[in-house]
């Protein structure tokens, strides 16, 4: 998890806080101090409390019923393959109802233009 995150860092750089469920992955006190020494506030939302957390539980909701459900997956290889093409599609072409109908890539290509557009003064907090 943390090379992962280290990749990210480098490519978007660090945010200011790192929301996760509990899962083992997020919950090692060595990634935990890790992630504190980068200056990122992890925080996990309750047990058992999956609407903390809504739009990652609604892309998983998304990925089951459109990716997992439909396909059997002879290997690792395929899976990834298929996942890939999904996650594309899912960024880049699928329009999304809480983005105003745009795909995640056309939404951050707005919020970019309108961070550069709007002066620093008048940017909400």
């Amino acid at each position: 998890m943390r090379k992962l995150l280290e990749r990210v860092f480098t490519e978007h750089g660090r945010p200011e806080v790192i929301r996760s469920d509990n899962g083992r992955e997020f919950i090692a006190t060595s990634l935990l101090g890790w992630l504190r020494e980068q200056g990122v506030r992890p925080v996990q939302v309750a047990k058992a409390s999956p609407q903390q957390n809504g739009f990652i539980e609604r892309f998983n909701g998304s990925m089951r019923d459109e990716l997992l459900h439909r396909e059997v997956l002879h290997s690792l290889t395929e899976a990834r393959v298929l996942i890939g093409q999904w996650v594309r599609h899912y960024n880049t072409e699928r329009p999304h109802s809480g983005l105003q109908m745009r795909t995640p890539a056309a939404f951050a290509r707005y919020c970019a233009e309108q961070a550069a557009t709007t002066p620093v003064s008048r940017q909400p907090v």
